[in-house]
């Protein structure tokens, strides 16, 4: 049976998208023609909320009066949809494809070993596995201000280090707090921009699902932190997001063990719905996807490396990232998840993300002037 792929535009050609936003910030303070058009601005704070997908908001819209009004569009978040790819496109604007942080879990081809990319960067990978020079970077060779808001137990880590370096990192509680730090920062400095983060929906979407009371609690207090955030003069919050979410039932957990394919695995990377499959020696990666495409069905839509690459799924691809790519990419259509095994601790999550779906790939991008 031979395999399908869908190829449809990521986005529409010239539109904004998730890589343009930090950039386009800098540009703006600078005085620069930008692409969201923002205009010159003094300074300006981008607000990241992991997981609030474009297609959720609209659904709790209601919760989220300020997020959800006037001042929102729809963006492209790019693929694929998971935090640390995202979070480094955000941070450096250029594609996983450059960047080289190309999914949740890769292969790292000089050690031949699958490496959690959001962990990884405290031991496992080498110097230099995010290859692009950050926004922030640029922003302070340039004579500007650059902050990065977030949990105080973010700062240390490897992949702060690696994703944005660059930025003075300010550690703060609540979410009503990294807000209010971003901007204090920005305003003791003069210009800038600076990045905050708000992992706290992502975090309740993986135990409850978006659809939960603990999810809309959560973007209620968000909603109020922008309602308050009050821009002065000369400032700019954009809010946007790394990614969407889907809420997967056990009834549309799909066990790959029994369905005859562990023949063709050598290593099994990336995340329930998307999976990054690395090919044992002497398999043809065509015949492959079509043994998958032939037991998953519906459920997936299977991509050869090639082709997945030759469809923008990862943006331009350097060779040297390249074989961090797996030689199949099986993503998740609807609401289905892929798990090696019963017993896979990742069976426990309810909101999921990873693949080509609108749900997860369009986030929405709101913005308020002072």
């Amino acid at each position: 049976m031979a395999h399908c792929l869908i190829v449809a535009p990521i986005v529409a050609s010239g539109a904004p998208v998730l890589r343009d936003v930090l950039t386009a910030s800098l540009d703006a303070v600078q005085g620069r023609p930008d692409a969201l058009r923002l205009g010159s601005r003094r300074r300006v704070v981008v607000l990241v909320v992991d997981g609030l997908g474009d297609e959720a908001l609209s659904a709790r819209a209601g919760h989220a009066r300020t997020l959800a009004g006037a001042g929102r569009r729809r963006i492209a978040t790019g693929g694929p949809t998971t935090t640390a790819a995202a979070l480094t496109t955000l941070t450096t604007g250029t594609d996983p494809g450059v960047h080289g942080v190309v999914a949740y879990a890769a292969l790292d081809p000089a050690t031949d070993r699958v490496v959690n990319q959001l962990r990884g960067f405290d031991a496992d990978l080498p110097p230099g596995w995010q290859r692009s020079t950050t926004v922030f970077e640029r922003a302070t060779a340039e004579g500007l201000a650059a902050f990065a808001v977030g949990p105080r137990h973010y700062a240390t880590s490897g992949f702060t280090r690696e994703v944005l370096r660059g930025a003075r990192y300010v550690g703060a509680r609540t979410i009503e707090d990294r807000l209010e730090a971003a901007f204090s920062a920005l305003r003791g400095a003069g210009r800038g921009i600076a990045y905050c983060y708000v992992p706290e929906l992502d975090v309740a979407a993986h135990r409850e699902g978006w659809r939960s009371g603990e999810w809309t609690g959560l973007l209620e207090r968000v909603d109020g932190a922008v309602r308050d955030a009050a821009p002065r003069g000369g400032e700019t919050l954009l809010v946007t997001a790394d990614h969407g979410m889907v809420d997967v039932s056990p009834s549309a957990h799909v066990i790959l063990e029994g369905l005859g394919l562990d023949d063709d695995v050598r290593h099994l990377a990336g995340e329930p719905r998307l999976l990054h499959v690395h090919l044992r020696p002497g398999v043809d990666p065509a015949e492959a996807a079509a043994r998958w495409t032939a037991a998953l069905g519906g459920a997936a839509e299977v991509a050869t490396r090639d082709e997945a690459v030759a469809a923008g799924r990862f943006g331009a691809v350097v060779p040297e990232v390249l074989p961090r790519i797996g030689d199949l990419l099986v993503a998740a259509r609807g609401g289905a998840a892929f798990y090696a095994t019963e017993d896979a601790p990742a069976r426990g999550m309810v909101g999921q993300h990873g693949a080509w779906t609108p749900a997860e790939r369009f986030v929405p991008l709101v913005r308020l002037d002072g």
